[in-house]
């Protein structure tokens, strides 16, 4: 990567800059600020806009939403975010149901709590090994190191083909209708906004197999690894 020629940071938000769903701290924040007195900065992210805003704590920055299914702008003149574009996609309800089903019989996750599978609105579903209703000790012991879920995550990308398939939580793959991904949604926002690859850098935590960041970390994106949240500071340096 060459610094000199970085215009814009791009960043995914849960493991990367925060714990899983919990608060900016005020430390990442204040480094958030700084970068932003050089660079363009946006989130990309997983979940709908206003969920990334709000953990965020309102930081004052573009969001890319829903793997670009849906785009946020921030108004410092209300101090908070327009959502510029929101798709909702219509999805084949019958036939994803028979699929995870499939799934389910072929790898013995037949005994599950509440739902089969989870419908978003954006168009989005989830394929909850465990159900909807499970509760959370179970999710989180069931696969902490997503070896389970890898193992078979080729098998469930070719029976989802029309989908980009993620290893999502602790005991679910998410899946979001192509082409939609992290990738899409930088490369559609570069476009828009005249930024040439080589003058990004993605900043991510979740880049291997089925991870909802090695779309971008597997392209010609500049890629800033975090492995743990904690570390942020340290990794970042480079761009201060």
């Amino acid at each position: 990567m060459d610094v000199k020629k970085i215009k814009l940071i791009a960043f995914d938000l849960d493991g990367t800059l925060t714990q899983h769903k919990s608060p900016l701290s005020s430390e990442h924040r204040e480094i958030l600020f700084a970068l932003q007195k050089k660079y363009k900065l946006v989130m990309a992210g997983a979940g709908m806009c206003r969920r990334i805003f709000e953990q965020m704590g309102k930081f004052p920055i573009d969001i890319l939403g829903n793997y670009g299914l849906q785009y946020a702008k921030y108004n410092p003149s209300t101090l908070d975010i327009d959502i510029i574009e929101d798709n909702k996609l219509d999805c084949d309800r019958n036939s994803l149901e028979k699929r995870v089903t499939y799934l389910r019989g072929k790898y013995g996750f037949t005994t599950f709590t509440g739902d089969n599978v989870e419908f978003h609105s954006s168009g989005c579903v989830t394929f909850p090994i465990l159900g909807t209703k499970a509760n959370i000790e179970d999710k989180l012991k069931f696969d902490p190191d997503r070896k389970k879920r890898r193992a078979i995550l080729d098998d469930v990308t070719e029976v989802f083909n029309d989908y980009n398939v993620f290893v999502g939580g602790s005991s679910s793959f998410d899946l979001a209708p192509r082409p939609f991904n992290k990738y899409y949604a930088l490369d559609k926002y570069c476009k828009e906004f005249g930024y040439l690859h080589e003058e990004v850098v993605f900043v991510g935590d979740d880049y291997g197999p089925g991870g909802n960041d090695e779309s971008v970390y597997k392209s010609d994106f500049n890629f800033i690894k975090v492995d743990n949240y904690l570390k942020f500071p340290d990794k970042i340096k480079i761009l201060l």
